[in-house]
């Protein structure tokens, strides 16, 4: 006979994270929901990805799909806005409807926990690899369990991204 672990999986839903006003928002609210977490930048040659993350949320989003963004300035100061001016760029510039969190560091000692969680095997379970550039994609299951990422270059309409996402939904 086969006994199941009893160990719980860590998951995203311990960690808050503070949005653009600067309220700290417990990620717990997007239990049951497949969560594809993205860190951006608002002057990088990558920035256009907001334009297909976008596109991503709406296609998605009544089927539980729910992306974070989390701006940083950690990849040759590609980040130079704060709170506020940041939702403006996304919102202006690319429609951005999802919700877009404060300028966080995403890799080295300074990394928010967050992403050292997603960054972290040990922890995770799953991915051991920190950004290697802005738009580096973790996605996360209902449980808030991380199950796969996605480099930089590779776009968030791109047919591996949506086909790992309809697998969760």
């Amino acid at each position: 006979m086969r006994y199941l672990s009893t160990k719980m999986k860590k998951n995203i839903y311990s960690f808050s994270v503070p949005n653009l006003q600067g309220k700290e928002i417990s990620l717990s609210n997007y239990q049951n929901k497949v969560v594809l977490i993205v860190n951006t930048a608002s002057e990088c040659g990558l920035t256009p990805q907001f334009k297909d993350l976008e596109e991503l949320y709406k296609t998605y989003k009544d089927k539980g799909l729910v992306i974070l963004g989390f701006p940083s300035n950690q990849f040759s100061n590609q980040e130079p806005l704060e709170g506020e001016a940041i939702e403006q760029f996304c919102e202006l510039n690319y429609g951005v409807s999802f919700p877009i969190f404060d300028k966080t560091d995403v890799k080295g000692e300074t990394a928010s926990p967050l992403f050292k969680f997603l960054s972290n095997k040990n922890e995770n379970g799953a991915v051991g690899l920190s950004p290697k550039w802005n738009f580096q994609k973790y996605l996360i299951n209902r449980q808030g369990e991380v199950v796969d990422y996605f480099l930089p270059i590779t776009t968030p309409t791109a047919g591996r991204v949506k086909r790992a996402i309809e697998k969760l939904l």
